[in-house]
């Protein structure tokens, strides 16, 4: 199973450095554990709120490149924070990769209210992608 390793702080204070390494380091002993090649590893310092974060796309980039199979963050947190962490649990659950956390010990498991906009998301995209291929059927 190939794994990419994502840590992120929000700040340059001392403290955070130490706290990418630390992440990095918990995420390496969670993919050894399942048996798993980290293929690359990504850290950066950057605000969960904000999408345009260089870190984001090139873990985008590289579950394509390097077929991910899991992404492995400290808790879903790392990857963004309110509607960020959405649209990107959207993407990477689109590409069939599973979510890895040191705060579940094991899969991320979803909190309800999670799960139930990413289903509206699906469907609402699935309903785009119906009324697109319409339109090019009607000429």
């Amino acid at each position: 199973m190939k794994a990419l390793i994502y840590a992120r702080v929000s700040t340059n204070k001392e403290q955070q450095q130490t706290s990418l390494k630390r992440q990095e380091e918990e995420l390496s002993e969670i993919a050894a554990a399942n048996g798993m090649e980290v293929v690359k590893v990504i850290s950066e310092k950057a605000s969960g709120y904000e999408m345009d974060r260089d870190g984001v796309f090139e873990m985008l980039d590289e579950i394509k490149k390097s077929h991910i199979d899991a992404i492995l963050v400290q808790d879903e947190t790392r990857l963004g924070r309110g509607n960020a962490k959405i649209a990107l649990l959207h993407c990477i659950y689109r590409e069939n990769v599973k979510i890895y956390t040191t705060a579940h010990k094991g899969e991320l498991a979803l909190s309800e209210a999670d799960s139930m906009v990413l289903e509206i998301v699906s469907i609402v995209e699935e309903y785009q992608r119906k009324i697109h291929n319409m339109k090019i059927r009607r000429g």
